[in-house]
This record gives structure tokens, sequence and C-alpha cells, in this order.
């Protein structure tokens, strides 16, 4: 069982960045997918970043490519997700997710752990 703890969440303004953290409560290199999703109010959870075990592969959802970065640091084991740019439509509880393979998936169904959510506000 592996449990994540999302941080960093805040209200900031458009144009602004924010780092949010996925703390791991153990080694999740091993063969452990690692993704972010967000849940805006009355919409259904959606992709927005993967990386892979080897933190050698990363995918993200079209409406943030550019502007987000995910990176895994294996020491602290723990996953960033780096916001910049941010819009309002950014505006979500954001999760962070483990899936036990050596590959990547965009879909809810193919994470095995879930964190509880940290939330993000971007105002105009």
């Amino acid at each position: 069982q592996v449990q994540l703890v999302e941080s960093g969440g805040g209200l900031v303004q458009a144009g602004d960045s924010l780092r949010l953290s996925c703390a791991a409560s153990e080694r999740t290199r091993s063969r452990y997918a690692m993704g972010w999703f967000r849940q805006a109010p009355g919409k259904e959870r959606e992709f927005v970043a993967t990386i892979n075990w080897s933190g050698g592969a990363t995918y993200y959802a079209g409406s943030v490519k550019g502007r987000f970065t995910i990176s895994r640091d294996y020491a602290k084991n723990t996953v960033y997700l780096q916001m910049n740019s941010l819009k309002p439509e950014d505006t979500a509880v954001y999760y962070c997710a483990a899936q036990y393979t050596t590959g990547m998936t965009t879909t809810t169904g193919g994470y095995d752990f879930w964190g509880q959510g940290t939330q993000v506000t971007v105002s105009s």
C-alpha cells in the first residue's frame, strides 16, 4: 500500500506559478509511474501529467503542455508539478496518483493509489 500526500496548493493570480509536491510513503522508484490529475467543480477528474518509473519519460495534457512540468526526486520519494503561467481555468483540486507499471497511462482507472488532493485556485 502506497500512501500519497499532496501539498503546495493555494490561491494565486493569473500568470503566477505554483509547485505542487506529492510525498510517497515508500519507495516508488521500483516500477511506479506517477501522475497528476485535477478535478474542477462539476467536472470529471482529468489527466494533467505523468512520469514513468525511471523519470526518463513524461507526458502532458494538451491544455498544460509547455506550462507545467512533472518531475521526481527519488532521494526524497517525492513527485513535483511545477505550474507556470497559471490561468483561471487551471482552478481545481489536484490529485497525485501512483501506478505499478513500467509504462505510463493517462486514465484514472489505470492508477492504483491516490492522494487526498490539494486545492489550486487561480483568480483573474
